[in-house]
């Protein structure tokens, strides 16, 4: 809940990646669900669908064991085969031969009856032969005729495994302790038994075993295979367990397996098959790399939403909101346009326009107030100083004390013209020559009040230009009022005029030691934005915002730190 009045106040960029999120993130949720979900269940249907191939296959298999052990005591009672066991060494080569001919057709009879039969065979240790289906000078092998008895170290009831061969035999007689008189034993075909393993994984790249864990035998579809050892321990805790059929994933290194398994009562085996899991889930794996190529594409899309967001709405729309801002601080300064034809473009010309109409409205306001108060052009211009007109006559009466009648006189005249100049009701733009010598007797007076104490440097180039009233002057009396006004040792002003890229520049500068940066800086800041500022101008701020009125906004003061030290002020007029 918190989260959402969160996201109420929150900007409008915020709102919108919330809204794109809160789309994106459950669709991408539920593709991936449907797709874990795909690959659950056809892993189980493939799962199923191998155990019950693997079981058919098992049941074929367990089938013709069954059907041979049931035919196999039939071939043992064979009347032939007693007599040869038992007078065959009595009989004549003729009788015998007989006989070994007629037990040999039985005998293939039965090798050719099932698929899985490689071999039927009778070892006769009466006359030291083992007789086969197809040969007839045979010679019996007393190792193998030892392995094929029963209750011997590789007899499994009803298998014998010998030296990778797979036996079924039967002993006659079989209820006697003593040597039987011969055995009869089918060995089965391996290679048939592997072609059916192979069939039950089938063309998805898998390997199956028959594997028997009392007598450590095992017949494997793929002899190069590296799964034993580890279906093995598999197949141990399966068989701990009492797990006779099933099926599970299984990692074996670094791949997984889908690994199903069956017992068989008539083997006493497992039968197991295992299946990579790239071979069941090749497609649903497929899909999921293209899930998360399209999560990288979502990230990428997001990310580029976002950048287009804030290139084409937030920052145009913060942009506007600062220049409402300035606007409230009576800052009037345009926005940029770099947009034309879209929402933004119209919002930010019509911003302007509305800034435009404010700057026109105040300017031809502050024009009129100026125009309004020419009868009072001596106050908002000269702003005379009471304190000035009373060091004027302190001044002067000391020099009428001093006898200093021609000094004395003199000073008067230069009072007489000050004043008769800043009070005279005359035009607002004079020629340069006349606000030069009204500056000069500024200057003079200046002079006899402070001695020798301020050196004065007086050199402007009075062009026939007509210039407004009172622009000199003040910025002289700023000197002297916070250059000179606290400072002890001497002083130095310099007045220099100059024609630079068709503008005419005077420049006061002084060696004044109250200025510091802060006030420099303040100063400047103040000049820049005076035509943005409603503020009362006076001083040097009156003298810029006349001379921009009267030229242009490329014209007025500028100032800056002078190389003697204090201020350097420079008055830019146009040539008219």
């Amino acid at each position: 809940m918190k989260l959402l009045f969160r996201l109420k106040d929150s900007s409008i960029f915020m709102k919108m990646m919330a809204v794109f999120l809160s789309v994106l993130l459950p669709l991408m949720m539920i593709t991936w669900l449907i797709n874990e979900r795909g690959a659950s269940s056809i892993q189980t249907e493939i799962s199923r669908s191998t155990l019950n191939t693997a079981s058919f296959y098992l049941d074929s298999l367990d089938k013709e064991v069954d059907r041979i052990s049931q035919y196999l005591p039939n071939y043992v009672t064979d009347s032939d085969l007693m007599e040869l066991a038992a007078i065959g060494t009595d009989m004549t080569y003729y009788e015998r031969a007989q006989s070994i001919t007629m037990i040999q057709k039985r005998l293939d009879l039965m090798k050719n009856s099932s698929p899985f039969i490689r071999e039927a065979k009778a070892y006769v240790p009466k006359i030291g032969r083992t007789l086969l289906s197809v040969k007839y000078e045979t010679s019996i092998d007393e190792e193998e005729y030892a392995a094929m008895q029963y209750g011997g170290p590789n007899y499994s009831e009803p298998f014998i495994y010998w030296k990778d061969r797979l036996f079924l035999t039967m002993s006659y007689p079989t209820n006697t302790f003593k040597s039987p008189l011969y055995v009869v034993g089918v060995e089965l075909s391996v290679n048939k038994i592997k072609e059916a393993l192979q069939q039950i994984t089938g063309t998805l790249g898998g390997e199956s075993m028959l594997m028997n864990m009392e007598r450590g035998w095992e017949i494997r579809s793929n002899d190069d295979s590296e799964l034993s050892n580890l279906l093995q321990s598999f197949i141990q805790h399966k068989q701990i367990a009492g797990s006779k059929q099933g099926y599970d994933m299984v990692r074996f290194g670094s791949k997984r397996y889908l690994t199903v398994f069956k017992y068989s009562e008539v083997w006493k085996t497992y039968l197991i098959a295992c299946i990579p899991e790239s071979a069941v889930l090749g497609p649903i794996h497929t899909y999921r790399q293209w899930f998360l190529w399209a999560c990288a594409l979502a990230v990428v899309a997001g990310t580029f939403f976002s950048y287009s967001l804030i290139k084409l709405m937030y920052r145009p729309l913060m942009r506007l909101i600062h220049g409402f801002k300035r606007v409230q601080k009576l800052e009037l300064i345009p926005v940029s346009i770099d947009r034309r034809h879209d929402e933004f473009g119209y919002l930010y010309q019509a911003f302007n326009d509305t800034v435009h109409s404010l700057k026109t409205l105040i300017e031809q306001n502050y024009e009129q107030q100026i125009r309004s108060q020419r009868s009072e052009l001596k106050r908002l211009q000269s702003q005379i100083n009471p304190h000035f007109l009373y060091n004027c006559f302190f001044v002067l009466c000391r020099l009428i004390k001093s006898e200093n009648k021609d000094k004395a006189y003199q000073f008067c005249l230069y009072i007489g013209e000050y004043f008769q100049f800043i009070t005279r009701d005359d035009e607002d733009v004079i020629p340069l020559e006349l606000e030069a010598k009204h500056s000069r007797t500024y200057l003079d007076m200046q002079t006899i009040c402070y001695g020798d104490r301020i050196r004065v440097q007086f050199d402007v180039e009075e062009l026939p230009l007509r210039v407004p009233r009172l622009i000199l002057q003040p910025i002289i009396e700023n000197a002297y009022k916070h250059g000179f006004g606290a400072m002890a040792g001497p002083g130095e002003l310099v007045v220099t005029s100059c024609m630079e890229e068709g503008r005419f520049t005077i420049c006061v500068e002084d060696n004044g030691n109250n200025l510091d940066d802060d006030k420099l800086k303040q100063l400047s800041c103040k000049l820049v934005h005076s035509a943005d500022r409603l503020e009362e101008t006076t001083g040097l701020l009156n003298v810029h915002r006349r001379i921009q009125l009267h030229y242009g906004a490329d014209y007025g003061i500028e100032a800056s730190r002078s190389k003697l030290g204090g201020l350097k002020v420079l008055i830019h007029l146009g040539v008219e």
